[in-house]
């Protein structure tokens, strides 16, 4: 049986037990963003966030191959896939084999993708790099080793199951 205590069960309150609370409050006040602009994206534009990315790009960047839209989105290339092929679906890309070497495919936007890159909401992320782009280094050093730290504990691979 899995361990049903919340997360603060059996935390005495503290200044420490409070920077706890805080740290977990923030966590989810990032994802709740993520999905806030998820959802703005689905009901608006009908389009997920990976297809807005992959949108942009293209648009800032024009045509590219599955790649180089993986390496500018940082996903992996096998997901790419699936995102181009939606977008595709929907009419906002097009696949175009290059005439030397059919096995080449680049993909470009269409007119409505055009279109909707110029008013799509910018990405999450782009709001976050802009952020971390106007600290100092020391600062974002700071986020970064804090960051590390946090996700290392979510790469334990012994859970406990009782």
């Amino acid at each position: 049986m899995l361990n049903e205590q919340t997360p603060f069960e059996g935390m005495t309150s503290g200044p420490l037990q409070d920077r706890i609370r805080e740290i977990i409050y923030l966590i989810r006040r990032l994802m709740q963003a993520g999905e806030l602009y998820t959802k703005e994206l689905n009901k608006k534009y009908q389009v997920s966030a990976p297809q807005v990315s992959c949108l942009l790009a293209l648009y800032e960047n024009g045509p590219l191959s599955l790649s180089q839209i993986a390496r500018t989105i940082m996903v992996k290339s096998s997901t790419v896939t699936g995102i181009v092929d939606r977008l595709e679906q929907k009419g906002l890309v097009r696949r175009l084999r290059n005439a030397p070497d059919r096995r080449m495919i680049t993909i470009e936007l269409t007119e409505a993708g055009n279109r909707l890159a110029q008013h799509a909401p910018p990405p999450v992320q782009r709001k976050i790099v802009d952020g971390l782009k106007r600290l100092p280094k020391n600062e974002v050093e700071k986020i970064v080793d804090g960051l590390n730290m946090l996700t290392h504990m979510l790469d334990v691979q012994d859970l406990e199951v009782e």
